[in-house]
């Protein structure tokens, strides 16, 4: 188990030190704010949905290791996928880091490096922040997102 943590660590470390995806994107169809007022964290998530189909994200910030590495994560995971399908893995991954489903049968594939987090109460905010930045920005929402 060890073992385990050692990879999930390099992989956050590595988002965190190099985020994929964190770029102001102009072609933008949709954005949304997000701030998390107990960490200092603060993102802005950069959507182009063509035909309910997330063709390009990115985001722009500041944050902890683990708000940054969960955007990240995030921006690769659910690049290309439809809006229904990104619903679907926000609740998924967010079911994940409170432990209302341990299984629910989803795939979270490297996002499974933050069920560690779910043990830092505190913390399931930074990881959070972003996902529901986008969920904001897909759904057009004109109020800033907080996670207070």
């Amino acid at each position: 188990m060890s073992e385990l943590r050692d990879l999930y660590q390099q992989v956050i470390l590595d988002h965190n030190r190099s985020p994929r995806n964190c770029y102001v994107m102009d072609c933008a169809n949709r954005c949304a704010d997000g701030h998390n007022p107990l960490c200092g964290d603060t993102v802005k998530v950069y959507l182009r949905i063509d035909d309910g189909r997330i063709a390009e994200i990115s985001f722009q910030g500041s944050g902890c290791a683990i708000c940054t590495a969960s955007t990240s994560l995030m921006t690769e995971s659910v690049k290309g996928k439809t809006v229904a399908e990104t619903t679907e893995l926000f609740r998924g991954f967010h079911d994940m880091l409170t432990g209302v489903a341990v299984e629910q049968g989803l795939d979270l594939g490297k996002l499974m490096v933050f069920e560690g987090v779910r043990e830092y109460p505190v913390r399931v905010k930074c990881a959070t922040l972003a996902w529901h930045t986008l969920k904001a920005a897909m759904d057009k929402a004109d109020q800033a997102v907080s996670t207070e």
